[in-house]
């Protein structure tokens, strides 16, 4: 099977803890201490899915990478931003899979009606603000030492990327739920797919 993009399914969870698993256990990439389990994973993808896409890229079979959206912040008038990540197997970085998935993932942000992304980065971390910046994000500042983990202390540099030209007042979010199977959809994917060199 050739490489592809697609929707997460919650029985991706386990090949995608296998993603992150190592990076929140071995890594300052992620602030989170202990790696989740393959039922909180679940729980994850179908909360997400709800609201913002979670995307998947899967190649001969197994999930390589992955990529979501989540709120940028609670309260009402933040709904028009979200917050984007990406994880990529070790075998598979600097492959173009983060890139693609990413090419997928803005799109459909965009039909959803959402108008800023952002990017929280743990520094250093050349790869990562690489990817962002080649997609168009812009870095913003540094939250400065405010996480500790193995032993010190990280900054996290934040990157924002404008999704599209801003309106007065803005359209109504489209839940990711209720764009599934769309054309939009369909084409985000195809898109992203189209920038696989497997």
């Amino acid at each position: 099977m050739p490489a592809l993009l697609r929707v997460a399914t919650i029985e991706d969870a386990a090949q995608v803890q296998a993603i992150y698993g190592p990076v929140v256990e071995h890594t300052v990439i992620s602030f989170e201490f202990e790696p989740p389990t393959v039922t909180e994973i679940e729980q994850r993808i179908t909360k997400t899915l709800d609201i913002l896409p979670w995307l998947v890229c899967e190649y001969r079979g197994e999930v390589i990478g992955y990529a979501y959206a989540s709120k940028h912040q609670e309260r009402a008038a933040y709904q028009w931003a979200a917050n984007v990540s990406a994880y990529v197997t070790e075998a598979s970085r600097g492959t173009g899979v983060g890139r693609a998935l990413y090419s997928a993932l803005m799109p459909i942000l965009v039909a959803q009606g959402l108008y800023n992304a952002f990017a929280g980065i743990t520094l250093p971390n050349a790869a990562s603000v690489g990817l962002h910046e080649a997609l168009g994000f812009t870095p913003l500042g540094v939250y400065r030492q405010v996480g500790y983990k193995m032993g010190a202390w990280y900054d996290v540099g934040w990157w924002q990327r404008p999704l599209q030209p801003l309106e007065v007042p803005p359209r109504p979010i489209q839940t990711f739920q209720n764009l599934t199977g769309s054309d939009a959809v369909t084409t985000a994917l195809q898109g992203g797919t189209a920038l696989l060199r497997f």
